[in-house]
């Protein structure tokens, strides 16, 4: 095992290795009680995709491990989740089973792509301040459904929302675990996240706004409710012009995020990890390959897009160098899937701060845009405030890739702008149309 994965080139070994496993998992596992909580508001079963999150996650860092050999985590993505739930699904009025269909058909054009290489290309197409606009406004849409789910922002007839009643129990909760978690994060702690998260929870049980779990350790909840339905579904649905072009904009959109938002984690932690060389990630192919797999994987088994973790740079930092230390991580997610009683306990007040400290994070890119330059800055802009203010990802996308070669083009720089984005710009136009219809 350890030839396999090079300890000796890397410097490591397994007890540094199992450290750093572990430390990843501690920084992500909040997603095993976030992620069934946002897709449940899509009508989904709770416990199945508790289920499928832990198994999308274990397949899915496994073959990151023992293929890409890099100590990279996957599991399903914070804002794609979102995107799945509230906008495909609640907002375009497209069935949960459809819309798993749609992330199925994402992670089969994203292998495709990725066996093709034809991935610097696609990239190069999309200019870079648009990626960041739409990792900052995913973030804004993240974290205002961390506030709302808090009871900190509420609607309000006279101005759209307005502040909550913060003298309500269950806000004065999700406020506490908010200010608990930043301190953590603040601090440094790994897995800050989730360590707020339990000290949420058992503050809303001594105070009694949650009932004590009646056990800890329990069976594994069913995967029926959720397992190849995303197959099955299309033949239980009647097909509609406006149905295949809103499906076609929801695959567009899934493979886009989840495209970009790979790529750059993935260099991210290799960075970090030290495997970058002369400005070239090694095993690129096979590292987004392994993403691309577990996407498809999830989907069968019951789950938004899986995609790699920011996360895993914390595994890093703890001394993970190798695949071995997504071995150990994967395997701690399928012991994870025994705990899944604690679902009783984490309620919305308590991953409220998950969602509110995650959008915080990914609002960072919008410091690398360039916003004296209007022509960037108008569709960066509207990326970003239109998601969380029309409450749908792909409607931020899709006014930001509109006004690109618009304003490009006035400014003189048309030569700049990759044919790519001017077909992009009348796919997106052709949203806004049947969106309209």
């Amino acid at each position: 095992m350890d030839r396999y994965f090079n300890f000796k080139e890397h410097n490591t070994s397994y007890r540094q290795e199992a450290v750093g496993g572990l430390t990843t998992f501690l920084a992500m596992a909040y997603i095993l009680f976030v992620n069934p909580l946002i897709l449940a508001d899509a009508g989904m079963d709770e416990g199945a995709v508790f289920t499928a999150t832990a198994l999308a996650a274990a397949l899915g860092t496994l073959i990151m491990g023992l293929v890409a050999k890099y100590p990279i985590a996957l599991a399903p993505g914070m804002g794609l989740n979102a995107f799945f739930a509230y906008t495909v699904v609640l907002g375009m009025g497209i069935e949960w089973q459809l819309a798993l269909f749609g992330v199925f058909v994402s992670g089969i054009i994203f292998i495709i792509i990725s066996l093709l290489g034809i991935r610097e290309a696609i990239i190069n197409a999309i200019p870079a301040e648009l990626k960041y606009a739409a990792a900052a406004g995913i973030g804004l849409f993240i974290a205002f459904i961390g506030l709302k789910n808090a009871g900190i922002v509420v609607p309000y007839e006279a101005t759209a929302v307005t502040l909550g009643d913060m003298s309500e129990a269950t806000t004065l909760l999700a406020a506490f675990g908010l200010v608990v978690t930043v301190i953590l994060m603040v601090r440094g702690f790994r897995g800050g996240i989730f360590y707020g998260m339990i000290i949420t929870s058992i503050a809303g049980i001594i105070v009694g706004l949650i009932d004590m779990p009646s056990q800890v350790v329990g069976s594994v909840p069913s995967l029926a409710p959720t397992f190849g339905v995303a197959i099955t579904s299309l033949f239980e649905v009647e097909w509609t012009t406006t149905l295949m072009v809103q499906l076609l904009i929801v695959i567009l959109t899934f493979l886009f995020v989840d495209f970009f938002d790979t790529a750059g984690t993935l260099y991210a932690v290799a960075n970090q990890a030290g495997f970058v060389k002369n400005n070239k990630l090694p095993r690129a192919g096979k590292a987004l390959l392994s993403d691309s797999s577990a996407s498809s994987i999830g989907a069968l088994l019951g789950t938004s897009t899986t995609t790699a973790y920011i996360e895993s740079s914390a595994g890093v930092a703890a001394g993970g160098k190798t695949g071995f230390a997504s071995v150990v991580t994967a395997g701690l997610f399928l012991i994870a899937m025994f705990f899944s009683p604690l679902l009783a306990v984490v309620t919305e007040e308590v991953t409220s701060a998950a969602l509110i400290i995650v959008g915080v994070l990914m609002a960072a890119s919008l410091g690398l845009i360039d916003w004296k330059k209007l022509e960037i800055a108008v569709p960066a802009f509207l990326t970003v405030v239109a998601m969380p203010l029309t409450y749908s990802i792909a409607n931020g996308i899709a006014l930001g890739f509109l006004f690109y070669p618009i304003t490009m083009v006035m400014k003189g720089r048309t030569k700049e702008v990759h044919p790519i984005m001017f077909l992009l710009f009348f796919v997106f136009l052709a949203y806004f149309i049947f969106l309209g219809e």
